[in-house]
């Protein structure tokens, strides 16, 4: 430690393996939210995200999925409307996160973004979404592209999150769905398949170990100079 003059001892921690082989405790089934970039009748983003949701279902997961009819625009309401309540509650109850965009105008949507925008980064002492897993997915109208899912991985990289390496984009995705909405089966179908079986690896993997994973030196020291500012002046008073 004398050559890292800068370093607090008392807050240094160096992450060892034991730290990383925590017992299982959960009982319940990993808890995936997933959220989806348009409002239109017949929403391929949506119905990509449902044909998701079915094989997290299969997989032993609980999914819940958040519609975004009715959700203002940020800041354009109060944090106490319904929808807004309702998305960060799910927010706070998931432990892994699929979004799944369009891509308009070679982005994602302002539906999408702004579902994101109205979970916070902390309320209070929670941090919803930071160390929770995330899995991204694209759908255009034309060629497969990538900007989309590209934009989420820094949104989800933004909201402290663990953005899975695999990722799916589905081209032209008027032609990968059928008149009831299922996906239809193609090399499209099994990314998708490899990117949930992927998601709930890392979810199973991470959700225990979450705290630990995103528990930072920086914040660490910064608590304990705060509470020993709470200290000093409650002796003064």
């Amino acid at each position: 430690m004398h050559e890292l003059p800068n370093l607090d001892p008392s807050h240094f921690a160096a992450p060892t393996p034991t730290q990383l082989r925590a017992p299982s405790t959960f009982g319940h089934a990993p808890r995936i939210l997933l959220l989806y970039g348009s409002l239109r009748e017949r929403s391929f983003s949506r119905l990509l995200s449902e044909e998701a949701a079915r094989l997290l279902q299969a997989m032993g997961c609980e999914t819940r999925s958040f519609d975004p009819h009715g959700l203002p625009l940020p800041d354009d309401a109060p944090e106490t409307h319904p929808k807004v309540q309702e998305l960060r509650a799910l927010a706070t109850w998931s432990e892994g996160m699929v979004w799944t965009s369009p891509e308009r105008h070679g982005a994602m949507t302002g539906i999408l973004k702004a579902q994101v925008d109205w979970i916070p980064l902390n309320q209070g002492a929670v941090r919803p979404t930071q160390g929770k897993t995330l899995a991204v997915m694209q759908v255009s109208g034309g060629s497969q592209s990538f900007n989309a899912v590209n934009q989420l991985r820094v949104l989800g990289r933004w909201m402290r999150m663990l953005t899975i390496p695999n990722q799916s984009s589905v081209a032209k995705a008027f032609m990968e769905f059928d008149e009831a909405g299922r996906m239809k089966p193609s090399a499209y179908y099994d990314r998708v398949v490899d990117v949930m079986e992927e998601l709930v690896k890392f979810t199973l993997l991470t959700r225990e170990l979450a705290p630990y994973l995103v528990d930072r030196y920086s914040e660490r020291k910064e608590s304990a100079q705060a509470l020993m500012q709470r200290v000093h002046l409650g002796r003064a008073l």
